[in-house]
């Protein structure tokens, strides 16, 4: 039997990863060894989601997958990103992991930088759900049992009630007909906390709206008074 390839998947916590990770699994073709998020340091949440770190690390155990976050100060910059990223991807180059998954399904100059910055450290971008059909596949995601939340919204795209809503069927018809059925323009980003790669549902629960500038973010908070805290976070 002929080794899996090893992959690092950068992971966001929301639907187009869970439906990229599903695809993998699927494939039977890669293991994946880590989950990759980058979290603000100064807020404790995952970058341009706002979700909470604690609901992050529930995610991955849930998943079964150790977690590796990347922590960004609150202005980081470009350079500070690229810098920060680099030396992620060349730790883990360095222990033979030759490959690191995404969830982008078809911006393609966002393909294009990502798969540039990876070539510098001489690692492959995969993309498992690229080129997909959006409407098919937040259909697909509703159908084959996943659930999530909206966590973030566009204000100049949507309105604020959408932040918080459920991503099922409902949410699907809901959409304005010029938004992407999953929001690939960053119209809304999504928390996923059960579905057919989870080994268990994230104990999760809408809380408080909140609007900053143009955005809105339902503060998404565990439902759960305790749950064993044994996630393998990667220093």
């Amino acid at each position: 039997m002929s080794k899996l390839r090893q992959v690092v998947f950068s992971w966001s916590g929301g639907k187009d990863s869970a439906l990229a990770m599903y695809a993998l699994q699927r494939a039977g073709e890669v293991e994946i060894m880590a989950l990759l998020t980058t979290v603000s340091r100064t807020y404790d949440r995952i970058s341009h989601h706002g979700v909470r770190r604690e609901l992050l690390e529930s995610q991955a155990r849930a998943l079964g997958y150790p977690l590796d976050i990347v922590y960004l100060s609150e202005c980081c910059t470009n350079d500070e990103y690229e810098a920060k990223m680099r030396e992620r991807m060349m730790h883990y180059r360095s222990r033979g992991v030759a490959r690191v998954a995404f969830g982008d399904i078809f911006l393609e100059d966002l393909r294009a930088y990502r798969e540039g910055r990876l070539q510098q450290v001489h690692m492959e971008a995969i993309f498992p759900i690229w080129g997909c059909d959006t409407a098919t596949l937040l259909e697909q995601f509703v159908n084959d049992g996943f659930r999530g939340y909206v966590c973030c919204i566009d204000g100049t795209k949507l309105d604020a009630s959408f932040a918080g809503r459920a991503i099922d069927v409902s949410l699907a018809t809901a959409l304005p007909k010029d938004v992407d059925p999953c929001g690939e323009n960053g119209e809304y980003h999504s928390f996923v906390w059960d579905g057919p790669i989870f080994e268990q549902p994230v104990p999760v629960r809408v809380g408080e709206i909140v609007r900053r500038d143009s955005r809105y973010f339902a503060d998404l908070v565990s439902s759960a008074d305790r749950w064993a805290s044994s996630v393998e976070v990667l220093a």
